[in-house]
């Protein structure tokens, strides 16, 4: 296999895995710096080791696959990948509509999630960057979002369509951390709440109910805020009555995320079937922060599989026509 396809799929697999950032960065980085070299460059011992961006392990993955071999640290990796959770429904699922670049705390540019979303056969992806309030994620001020606005409009093709979007941050009372004129102009309106997650249950109940009926949200991002594994250790959920949350998304026509991060798995899955009981519409989505996060929504459609939940009311599995149709249903 050629070196640049060896270091970017390593990087992608590094990503899925969430992986340390650093570790995924430093083979996207060797990809960058041999992309423009012909074969005798590449094969140029001296000069590549000199090359800026090349380490030790990215040198020895070129190498091998100069030699006609699948890299051994590559060659792992996919092992890993392929034990991972699949199902039916994962081949019905048309996009994603919860990701993000490094105009927030994504670590890649948007070019290179667009790449990566047409790669696995998206037809459609929403770029949804943090608002302003989240400002531990670089969240977006209303002149940034204005700016990433022009950048998305210019990256859809016949094939594929970049909707523009955001993660806007649940306020306190239940507003939302952004100018209301600006979310009109957006396709696509994540809201979700980051901060006092342990608010007492009256309060968050009226918090996250508030979000499910304001007339501008589209999908109610990682409802509980929990988190079950990972390097950011553990987080139990937020306390709220599911009851009313779920028949404001129902009545409103928002949708509940199923979030793909292993280590969210949220909503947990007591909460779908409740979600599902109500009548609401779900969205399965990545909240990817990386190109090869795109892929963590194999395990968001495997919980929805399990749960039961029906192909027609999950929204990511629609056309674009319709989906396009359903999030402007209230725009005036």
């Amino acid at each position: 296999m050629h070196p640049l396809d060896a270091l970017n799929e390593i990087a992608f697999l590094l990503e899925r895995e969430r992986s340390s950032r650093y570790k995924s960065k430093a083979f996207r980085t060797a990809a960058s710096a041999i992309a423009d070299l012909d074969d005798a460059q590449l094969r140029d011992v001296a000069g590549l080791k000199r090359r800026r961006g090349i380490g030790d392990s990215t040198f020895a993955v070129i190498q091998q696959a100069l030699a006609g071999q699948v890299p051994d640290y590559l060659a792992d990796l996919r092992v890993h990948a392929g034990a991972a959770a699949r199902s039916d429904l994962r081949a019905a699922l048309r996009g994603d509509l919860h990701a993000h670049s490094e105009w927030s705390d994504g670590l890649t540019s948007i070019d290179l999630m667009v790449a990566a979303a047409r790669d696995l056969g998206h037809e459609y992806l929403a770029l949804t960057d943090h608002s302003p309030r989240l400002r531990v994620a670089n969240g977006l001020s209303p002149e940034r979002l204005r700016a990433q606005l022009e950048v998305v409009s210019g990256l859809s093709t016949p094939d594929f369509t970049l909707l523009s979007g955001i993660e806007v941050d649940i306020l306190d009372d239940g507003g939302l951390d952004q100018e209301p004129a600006l979310l009109d102009e957006l396709d696509v309106v994540v809201a979700s709440a980051h901060s006092k997650l342990r608010m007492e249950s009256l309060p968050m109940t009226r918090r996250l109910v508030a979000a499910a009926s304001h007339p501008r949200v589209n999908v109610l991002g990682h409802v509980t805020g929990r988190l079950v594994e990972g390097a950011r250790g553990t987080r139990p959920p937020s306390t709220f009555e599911p009851g009313p949350v779920f028949d404001a998304c129902a009545a409103h026509g928002v949708a509940v995320e199923i979030n793909s991060r292993p280590e969210r798995q949220d909503p947990p899955d007591d909460l779908i079937a409740l979600a599902l009981e109500t009548g609401c519409l779900f969205s399965i989505d990545s909240d990817a922060h990386a190109p090869g996060q795109l892929s963590l929504i194999d395990y968001g459609a495997a919980r929805a599989e399990k749960a039961g939940v029906p192909v027609d009311r999950i929204v990511t599995t629609w056309p674009l026509e319709t989906l396009r149709a359903w999030t402007a249903r209230t725009v005036t």
